[in-house]
């Protein structure tokens, strides 16, 4: 188990590509996350997963990271959406296509809304593709509102998408 120093917030994330060379978009986007968000302390395989919501485009690549900050949630949010600029991220449709998506799932026990974002993910318990890598990393994780852990969430999600541990 990871030693979790006193002064830094657990921030557990949620990225996502499914255009280009997906799991190279993915490894860069760590790259970033490390050297401008804090240190990550465990990184899910990747899994293939069908888009969800607009479904006419390709699988995603998706990854949960759990990552120690020192950064406030919308001080991460913001960040967050600089890597995405930083590598080329343009937002034309709602959950369409994208070179790459970065998300906070959950930060330690926080329950916050803001402009900028909700947390926990309001849909996180709704999307096998976010419980899967997530339960992988952090299965006793408690979600501050539901009181329930990832590996709980998973079990009970009525979402049936199609999610594939790589295996590669």
């Amino acid at each position: 188990m990871p030693t979790i120093l006193p002064t830094m917030q657990n921030a557990y994330l949620l990225i996502g590509s499914n255009l280009g060379n997906k799991t190279e978009q993915l490894s860069t986007a760590v790259h970033y996350i490390q050297q401008e968000c804090g240190q990550i302390v465990k990184q899910s395989a990747f899994y293939e997963t069908a888009p969800w919501g607009y479904t006419n485009q390709p699988s995603f690549i998706n990854q949960a990271l759990w990552i120690q900050t020192e950064l406030n949630p919308e001080e991460l949010m913001q960040t967050l959406l600089k890597i995405e600029a930083k590598m080329g991220r343009i937002r034309t449709v709602k959950l369409g296509p994208r070179i790459i998506d970065l998300d906070i799932l959950q930060m330690d026990q926080l329950v916050m809304e803001t402009a900028l974002l909700q947390i926990p993910h309001p849909a996180m318990t709704e999307r096998r593709f976010v419980l899967a890598p997530l339960a992988e990393i952090a299965p006793e994780l408690l979600h501050p509102v539901l009181q329930k852990t990832a590996t709980e969430l998973l079990q009970v999600c009525t979402d049936d998408s199609d999610v594939q541990k790589k295996m590669d």
